[in-house]
C-alpha cells in the first residue's frame, strides 16, 4: 500500500468504481437498452456523458485501446441507444452491482452515506481545464441513492486522475499501446493476454510495440523493464500523483483519513465478494514477512 496519503486514498476507492466493468449484470443491462454486450457497452457507457462523439474522441480520452477496436463500436453505439439513456442505465447498474457486492445493509449504511459526502467534497476541488472526460462526467447530477452517489463521486476523482495520467504519458512520449505495455511490465496490472485481447491489439501491432520499446531501451530482450524503463514508469506515476492531488489535498487530515478507512473497508468487501476475475490480473506472491 502506498505511503502517500493521497495515493493510498485513490487506491482504496478506485475498485468501488471499476467493479462495474467486470460485473455480470452489465451486459444484460446495456443490452436491454439496445447496445451490444462487451466492448461496445463499455465504450458507450463511459463516453456517453461527452455526447455522441466519434471514435477519435474515445481513442483520445481512453488512450490505451486500439483505434480499430474503438471504431468497430463507436459511433455505431449511438444509433442503438441515446447517450442520456445509457447514462441512466449506468447509474442503475452501479447501484445494482454495489448492493450485490456490499450487501443491502452495508450499501444503505451511514458509513456509505458518510463516504459519499466526503468523496463529493473532494470532487468539488477538481477543475475541468484539460480534463475532458472528468468534465463531461462532472456535468451529471448526483444520484439521490447514497451508494450510487458514492460511486459517482469516485468516478469523478478517477476520471480527473485519469485525464492527468494521459497528460503524463504524452509528456513521456508513450503511445497508448506503449503505455499499456510498459505498465504491464511492472507486474502490477492485467495479465498480458487479457490486456491485449480486451484492448483490441493485434499480434502484429503488439509485437511491433514491444520491439519499439526495446529499441528505446525501455524493455529488455525478455520484455521486462530496463533501469530506464523502471525510472520512466516511476516518473509517470509521480507526475500522475501530482496532477491528481488537488481533490485529496482539499480535504483536511481527518476527512482524508476517514475516507481512506471507509473506502478500504468497502473495497475489501467487494473484493471478498468476487468483484474481480483472478484470471485477468497478475497474481503477486504474498509477502512472507
Amino acid at each position: 500500500m502506498p505511503t502517500d496519503p493521497t495515493r493510498r486514498c485513490h487506491n482504496v476507492l478506485d475498485p468501488l468504481h471499476s467493479a462495474i466493468y467486470f460485473a455480470p449484470e452489465a451486459d444484460d443491462a446495456f443490452s436491454e437498452g439496445g447496445l451490444r454486450p462487451g466492448r461496445m457497452s463499455y465504450f458507450a457507457s463511459r463516453a456517453a456523458p461527452m455526447g455522441p462523439v466519434g471514435p477519435g474522441v474515445v481513442v483520445a480520452t481512453f488512450y490505451n485501446f486500439s483505434p480499430d477496436l474503438v471504431a468497430r463500436h463507436i459511433p455505431r453505439a449511438w444509433t442503438l441507444a441515446k447517450p442520456e439513456d445509457i447514462i441512466r442505465t449506468r447509474f442503475v447498474l452501479a447501484g445494482t452491482v454495489l448492493r450485490r457486492l456490499l450487501g443491502d445493509e452495508v450499501a444503505a449504511s451511514p458509513e456509505v452515506e458518510e463516504a459519499a459526502a466526503i468523496a463529493a467534497k473532494a470532487a468539488e476541488a477538481c477543475t475541468p481545464q484539460g480534463r475532458p472526460l472528468y468534465a463531461a462526467h462532472a456535468e451529471l447530477a448526483y444520484p439521490s441513492d447514497p451508494v450510487v452517489a458514492l460511486w459517482h463521486a469516485i468516478t469523478l476523482l478517477r476520471e480527473y486522475r485519469g485525464d492527468g495520467h494521459i497528460a503524463a504519458l504524452l509528456a513521456a512520449d508513450l503511445s497508448g499501446l506503449e503505455a499499456l505495455q510498459t505498465h504491464l511490465a511492472t507486474g502490477r496490472s492485467f495479465t498480458n493476454d487479457f490486456a491485449q485481447v480486451s484492448r483490441g491489439w493485434s499480434a502484429e501491432l503488439w509485437a511491433a510495440g514491444i520491439a519499439g520499446l526495446q529499441e528505446r531501451g525501455l524493455l529488455d530482450e525478455k520484455g521486462g523493464l530496463t533501469e530506464a524503463g523502471e525510472q520512466l514508469r516511476t516518473d509517470i506515476e509521480a507526475r500522475t500523483d501530482d496532477l491528481g492531488r488537488a481533490p485529496y489535498d482539499s480535504l483536511d487530515e481527518a476527512d482524508l483519513a476517514r475516507l481512506t478507512d471507509l473506502g478500504l473497508g468497502l473495497t475489501r468487501r467487494v473484493r471478498a465478494a468476487g468483484a474481480f476475475p483472478a484470471e485477468a490480473f497478475v497474481q503477486r506472491a504474498p509477502r512472507t514477512s
